[in-house]
């Protein structure tokens, strides 16, 4: 081999060692593509459970302890069974209201602003009750249902990074989910409600999940208005999942005792 081969092989394996170099840096600069809503609510279905389990869920009774500050203190419970029915109540030094919607109409007794028998809720709060009585969650089957959801991009909830998906329900009612990108959980919701006709904002918060019947459930909630000062934190103290539940509890109501 002559010195004019050597150093033409010299050459080239500089060449190819640049071009290595090139390709390995342009490699690790390039960011990873962004996952698809269809990857991020797949993920997110089986952080929960599969979407098995989260089907077999026919009835579902929630109760724990809400805590407002200052002291106060109620206990709740919910009910949910499958369509769109729920019941809601909770309880203050022996005063119980409830909430209560089959599907289709709702009915409300509310003790604690003096209505003392049935009235009929309204038409807003029915479809808010509605939307909440989604036993899946609106994500689950989110096209058949008439959803829409985009991805939003990410931000930090809890220090965690999340992707944010933004919600458009059927009824034209928007919000925002985000899901922890770790560990694929729903950390956080960014909704408006209408309050007193006043359409409030609202932050709730999900923590401390816990498994009933093979499904995830969020332990802790906590609920912030914006621009109203303190935070609604619900406890979840027992999760009962197809417990046996009447159609009768999703009907008119009697003022509870």
């Amino acid at each position: 081999m002559s010195c004019a081969d050597v150093r033409t092989g010299s050459r080239l394996t500089s060449l190819m060692a640049a071009a290595l170099l090139a390709f390995t840096a342009a490699s690790a600069a390039a960011p990873a593509p962004a996952p698809t809503v269809d990857a991020i609510v797949a993920d997110f279905i089986a952080a929960r459970g599969g979407l098995t389990k989260i089907k077999a869920i026919q009835t579902l009774r929630q109760t724990g302890h809400v805590y407002g500050g200052a002291g106060r203190e109620a206990l709740v419970m919910r009910e949910l069974k499958r369509p769109g029915k729920i019941r809601f109540e909770f309880t203050v030094q022996g005063v119980t209201a409830a909430y209560v919607t089959n599907g289709a109409e709702g009915w409300q007794v509310s003790p604690f602003i003096g209505e003392l028998e049935p009235k009929p809720m309204p038409e807003d709060a029915v479809t808010e009750a509605m939307e909440q009585g989604d036993l899946e969650g609106p994500l689950v089957d989110w096209k058949a249902k008439g959803h829409q959801v985009e991805l939003a991009g990410r931000e930090v909830v809890g220090g965690r990074d999340a992707h944010k998906l933004k919600l458009t329900l059927k009824s034209g009612a928007v919000r925002y989910e985000y899901i922890d990108v770790k560990s694929h959980r729903q950390v956080r919701t960014d909704s408006t409600r209408q309050f007193r006709g006043q359409a409030v904002e609202l932050t709730t918060t999900f923590g401390e999940h816990k498994r009933a019947g093979g499904v995830l459930f969020p332990g802790v909630i906590e609920v912030a208005a914006a621009g109203r000062p303190g935070t609604l934190r619900v406890v979840v103290d027992k999760i009962e999942v197809n417990p046996p539940i009447a159609d009768a509890r999703f009907e008119r109501t009697t003022p509870p005792k």
